[in-house]
């Protein structure tokens, strides 16, 4: 069972809390024999881990030596520091590739549930009576291998204050009556993670590589007691187009031919200096050993901070996100948002209140109807509905989503046909595609007749109150058109499509992903990549003014075929699935056709974990995530700190069509491809 990233409050009676220990997942499966059990030790991925911790199945061995039924133990595996206390994953690295399991780093095995006890499976029990079992089991058996994990119940505001002043990774808050669901990323274990943030000094910044304009990174430090000024990393993640522009116009006038750090750090692109006299603020997860920034992400330009002030700040004084949902105050900055992220559109009203209003409908079980900003009204009912069983979601979590994301989402769909695919009893229940709009709609609710179409009438996105009417309907994701009403035949963007089957891996949907992204920046083309909100990714391209969906589609045709061509194990562009190689991603163009659509941008999707289509940097890319990490839970909150990643494709300069005549002789064209026949709908 897996854990959900997201925020939630410290002081849940319906939740435990326990430290978050950056380790290794594993389990333990023990089966009793005549001389002793024998131990299996499984990491997340089912790789065998017993010959790189044998003092761990050791300690398993000893203390359940006189079991006769078997077991299986759910914990993670953990180094410890000279005073015996867990510490961080990077003291691991040396354990991990060796089989022979002589490593120096001390560890140990932290164990937090029971799933099997003897003949029973206990997966199906709430977690209070599985934790219970396991305390009992272990008895007073704790040792310097074998652990319980620290758990407080109802209230973990004390825990947290102890994994600040201790650099803990963070926290898990685990609903008690919560069962064991293997191998699922669950809502009931979430993930409270720590995340250090302070200022740092300015000192230079890395070239651009690939289609990314202005600088790669800046180049970070922070000052000694000495006076002199220590590297500390780069940042090169948190900026969108308009930040990067405007942190270049003011680094090139102090731009130096002097490095200002103590050693000239070694970097992956060229380095430029700068006297250093700006100043960032950067958030990031932890210190390395060799006092360096892991995962360090810009937030901002500090204008009220002395840089010869800036120091190192301890753990203990570092400030961080609040665990009960509020972004932190943002640096003050002239001109710019939290993350330097260009204002979203305004939805005008007081979105909050309608939220509130929908909560408390909600909990008293009542329909209702909500007055919007624009002033129509819209009839709301059956909110408590559950519509994903197993994150708990309802059709009230939906429709205050879409409500907490308006700013965002509104101008992805404005002036675009809308498909609709209904679920009016959720995701397990029976669905069906609409593409008419209803005969009788809500005032407010934009319908429109579209020449030559076979359909008589489509929703047209734009409109707040179209928006919520749609989740009324129970239509879950927002699906648009890739052309505007105005001119139904021109693409204003393609996309082309990573489809991953079930027994492939997302890493692989990743590796696929930069491939797309090397034939891309070869032609010049600018690319805007988002997940899915279910298992796959989608990387959009901008197409210039009256651009046919065939031309557009056409040039997708062309990159993903030479990604087949090059990687043929990894990705295929075989339309057929019996044809498809097996353990291929499907690099789909043919999304491109008029009439056809993908979940757009912040579109919440019917995926089991309650997904939503999050835009990405193809740094996050670089540095891979895990698709189910972005959920309609934390979407808002993310927004809130690295700002609106997709408006860039609206603003974008659009690809240069020619550009594939850069493939030598146009020899790379996908003609063993069938031409799609055009057409209109689904």
């Amino acid at each position: 069972m897996l854990a959900t990233l997201a925020d939630h409050a410290l002081d849940d009676r319906e939740y435990v809390y326990e430290p978050k220990y950056d380790g290794i997942r594993a389990l333990a499966a023990l089966e009793p024999g005549a001389n002793g059990p024998s131990v299996l030790l499984l990491s997340r991925l089912g790789n065998e881990k017993s010959a790189q911790f044998p003092e761990i199945v050791r300690g398993l061995k000893e203390r359940f030596r006189r079991r006769t039924g078997p077991l299986v133990l759910d914990g993670e595996i953990v180094a410890l520091d000279e005073n015996d206390a867990p510490t961080s994953f990077q003291h691991l690295q040396g354990r991990i590739h060796d089989l022979s399991g002589t490593g120096d780093a001390p560890v140990a095995f932290i164990l937090f549930d029971l799933l099997r006890d003897g003949d029973e499976d206990l997966r199906d029990l709430p977690l209070s009576e599985r934790r219970e079992r396991l305390t009992k089991l272990l008895g007073r058996s704790a040792s310097s291998r074998l652990r319980l994990s620290e758990q407080a119940q109802g209230d973990g505001r004390a825990l947290w204050q102890q994994a600040m002043s201790q650099g803990w990774e963070g926290l898990i808050a685990k609903r008690i009556s919560s069962p064991y669901r293997t191998g699922k990323r669950s809502p009931d274990w979430i993930k409270l993670k720590l995340v250090a943030e302070q200022e740092f000094v300015i000192g230079g910044w890395t070239e651009a590589r690939g289609t990314r304009a202005y600088f790669g990174a800046l180049l970070l430090g922070v000052y000694e007691r000495s006076g002199s000024l220590t590297y500390v990393g780069h940042a090169g993640t948190g900026f969108n187009e308009r930040e990067l522009k405007k942190v270049s116009s003011l680094l090139k006038p102090l731009e130096t031919a002097t490095c200002p750090f103590s050693e000239r750090p070694r970097t992956n692109e060229r380095a430029h200096w700068v006297r250093p006299t700006l100043v960032a603020q950067v958030k990031f997860t932890e210190w390395t050993d060799d006092a360096k920034l892991r995962h360090p992400t810009y937030l901002g330009l500090r204008d009220d901070i002395d840089p010869a002030s800036v120091r190192r700040e301890p753990a203990s004084m570092m400030k961080r996100r609040s665990a009960i949902g509020k972004p932190a105050p943002s640096p003050k900055s002239a001109g710019i948002t939290k993350s330097g992220a260009k204002r979203p559109a305004a939805v005008g009203g007081n979105l909050q209140a309608l939220i509130d209003l929908l909560q408390d409908l909600e909990d008293r079980r009542k329909d209702g109807h909500l007055v919007l900003p624009d002033g129509h009204q819209l009839k709301i009912s059956n909110l408590q509905k559950v519509f994903w069983p197993g994150a708990r979601v309802t059709k009230g979590d939906l429709l205050r989503y879409y409500l907490r994301v308006a700013p965002y989402i509104l101008p992805v769909v404005a002036d675009r046909p809308l498909v609709m695919k209904r679920f009016p009893n959720g995701i397990t229940g029976p669905t069906f595609y609409q593409q008419r709009a209803p005969e009788q709609v809500p005032p407010g609710v934009r319908i429109e007749v579209l020449q030559e179409d076979d359909v008589p009438s489509r929703l047209v996105g734009g409109s707040l109150t179209t928006l919520l009417y749609m989740a009324q309907l129970a239509v879950i994701s927002q699906d648009p058109w890739f052309s505007r009403v105005q001119s139904p035949t021109f693409a204003d963007f393609v996309a082309i499509d990573l489809d991953p089957p079930e027994d492939v891996p997302f890493a692989q949907v990743l590796d696929v992903a930069r491939w797309v992204r090397e034939e891309l920046a070869m032609l010049g083309a600018p690319s805007f990549p988002k997940t899915s909100g279910s298992d796959g990714l989608h990387v959009f391209l901008p197409m210039p003014p009256e651009t046919p969906y065939e031309a557009g589609m056409l040039f997708c045709q062309i990159v993903a075929t030479m990604v087949a061509m090059k990687h043929p194990k990894q990705a295929t562009v075989e339309r057929t699935v019996r044809a498809r190689p097996k353990g291929t991603v499907y690099v789909d163009y043919l999304q491109n056709i008029e009439g056809k659509t993908l979940a757009c941008a912040y579109s919440a999707r019917a995926s089991e974990w309650a997904g939503a289509s999050t835009p990405v940097t193809w740094n996050e890319i670089d540095a891979g995530f895990d698709r189910r990490d972005f959920t309609m839970r934390n979407l808002p909150d993310r927004i809130a700190t690295v700002g609106d990643l997709w408006a860039g494709l609206r603003t974008s300069k659009p690809v240069d069509l020619r550009s594939v005549e850069r493939y030598a002789g146009g020899g790379a064209t996908a003609k063993s491809a069938r031409r799609p026949v055009k057409k209109r709908g689904r």
